[in-house]
């Protein structure tokens, strides 16, 4: 077993009690008259302005797992699986410049709470609905998992997860979920937008930190000469180069797929919507689309972290013996510096799981509420009842997701979240596209979605790589190319074929099409119009905070 870092460990647990406060008293924090809605409990009384949404979204989509994930990825075989989240997290805040006001405006208008609300309205199709909140469902529960993962290599890193009693071992993920339960039940999505500022806060410190220490004590130039001489090497186990420092010609498609398809998928997923929707106006959401970027250009930073630790002659190896590549970053701290401030980022990556947890177990309550519980079961369920249910689901979302780590191995929840990206990006043409067209016929977006979802999943299946026979990798060879790419682009190429194919037919056929809920003014209405649905009012108190 490893020894215990006491004093990193004290550090964490300080922290960790602090954002716990933090968590609980959020929900006095811009508080309305009641919580007792999905308004105000699922997406924080739809008033966040430009500072707190930047934080919420940065909390948000730039998770622990990406904290760990991106630098292990450079670590372990390079480029292709690393740095092209970089170039992603660029692509795709130009395109919810474009897309993301309009969904915010229709929803406000009409009291849209999920992506599945605005879908089921606009084509007049409660399957078309359900389909995409299932999806958006069953694509973020191992999301959250890996959550779990990100704390659980802290752990391990710090000599905590190596307990040979298994409720010692598993304690403090049982300690770290019951909190954020808690406070997610009370405080809704106040708890993570507030946490939000000293998760953010954390990281910026520890990248900015470690990039000055390589700077000083190793140098750009050796880790980059050390990662190229490691890349170039050829694996004993494969006959083949170890990993690709700079992708060759062959790989440009995966690269750019990778990139492409990823950044179409990254606001299709739930909690990335729930946090835009709950900003204050249209031109919050424009602003956060141009000043985002910040966060790209510390993930570049962070990526060379995994670059670093090759060059550094970092060993993350697990409890069992083996080379684990997602202990790098941990591990990198836990060598290269004091124990407190080792501490400070173990801290930063154990926070930085709960908001983008907490965030995402309220979305997929709120799907299951809207789309599944009101839509089938009590149609005219009160918004104090919606948000009665989406409480208690969100409690079931986060022990499933604990359940689902701690009864599969790591490499299991990696999978389920590759195959869950391909899966959301499945819900592209009937979200995206029907913000500003409604010439898809809803049941050919139907179909187009099934064969998506289905082409996708076997493609993935049939992926293996050194360490699983199935779902190994998300890239597979392209149909009539040949060369390898994104199998979620290949997956939507395939469903908006037959989305298209089958309008014309269904059109042909004179298939009744439904009536549309909303109008073209929808579009454009903005905050302080009298059209926007109104929500309960905010508190003298809260109105004086609001940001």
């Amino acid at each position: 077993m490893n020894e215990v870092d006491y004093v990193a460990l004290t550090i964490v647990l300080v922290l960790f009690a602090f954002v716990t406060v933090v968590g609980f008293v959020a929900a006095r924090w811009r508080r309305a008259a009641s919580l007792a809605s999905l308004d105000e409990w699922g997406l924080g009384g739809r008033g966040f302005g430009t500072f707190v949404t930047w934080f919420l979204l940065g909390g948000d989509l730039y998770t622990a797992y990406t904290f760990v994930a991106v630098p292990a990825a450079m670590y372990a075989t390079g480029a292709v699986s690393g740095f092209f989240a970089v170039p992603y997290t660029i692509i795709v805040y130009p395109i919810i410049f474009v897309f993301m006001p309009r969904l915010w405006s229709v929803s406000h208008r009409h009291g849209y709470v999920t992506p599945a609300d605005f879908v089921e309205g606009r084509f007049a199709s409660r399957g078309l609905g359900l389909a995409v909140a299932l999806t958006g469902i069953v694509a973020t529960m191992p999301y959250i998992a890996l959550q779990l993962v990100g704390i659980q290599a802290v752990l391990e890193v710090m000599g905590i997860g190596g307990a040979e009693n298994i409720i010692l071992r598993d304690l403090p993920l049982f300690v770290a979920f019951a909190v954020l339960a808690a406070y997610t039940y009370s405080s809704g999505l106040r708890a993570p937008a507030l946490i939000a500022f000293v998760k953010d806060f954390l990281i910026y410190l520890v990248i900015i930190v470690a990039i000055i220490y390589i700077a000083v004590e190793i140098g750009f130039g050796t880790i980059f000469d050390a990662a190229e001489q490691k890349m170039t090497a050829t694996n004993p186990n494969t006959g083949a180069p170890t990993g690709s420092f700079i992708p060759p010609p062959s790989q440009y498609l995966a690269y750019a797929s990778l990139a492409l398809g990823s950044a179409m998928a990254l606001f299709m997923y739930p909690h990335s919507i729930t946090a835009v929707l709950s900003s204050s106006s249209r031109n919050v959401i424009r602003r956060n689309a141009a000043i985002l970027p910040a966060y790209s250009l510390v993930l570049g930073l962070l990526a060379l972290i995994g670059f670093a630790a090759i060059a550094a002659g970092t060993q993350p190896i697990g409890l069992d013996g083996k080379p684990n590549a997602q202990l790098v970053v941990p591990q990198f701290f836990e060598d290269s510096f004091p124990s407190w401030f080792a501490g400070i980022a173990f801290a930063a990556i154990a926070i930085g799981a709960l908001v983008p947890a907490a965030i995402m177990s309220i979305a997929a309550a709120n799907l299951f509420t809207r789309n599944i519980y009101r839509a089938y079961f009590e149609r005219e369920a009160s918004p104090a009842r919606e948000a009665a249910i989406s409480k208690v689901v969100s409690l079931v979302v986060k022990l499933g997701a604990l359940a689902f780590v701690l009864t599969l191995d790591r490499q299991n929840a990696i999978n389920f979240q590759l195959l869950g990206g391909i899966w959301i990006l499945q819900t592209f043409p009937a979200l995206v596209f029907g913000l500003f067209t409604r010439w898809f016929h809803r049941y050919a977006l139907l179909a187009g979605w099934a064969v998506g979802m289905l082409y996708g999943t076997i493609s993935a299946y049939q992926q293996s790589s050194p360490i699983t026979r199935h779902f190994g990798r998300s890239l597979d060879e392209v149909p009539f190319i040949g060369d390898l790419g994104y199998i979620a682009l290949t997956a939507f190429v395939l469903n908006l074929l037959v989305a298209t194919v089958l309008t014309y037919a269904f059109r042909a056929a004179k298939v009744p099409e439904g009536t549309d809920a909303t109008s073209p003014s929808d579009y454009h209405a903005d905050a302080g119009d009298p059209r926007i649905k109104p929500i309960p009012e905010l508190t003298d108190d809260a109105k004086a905070a609001t940001t």
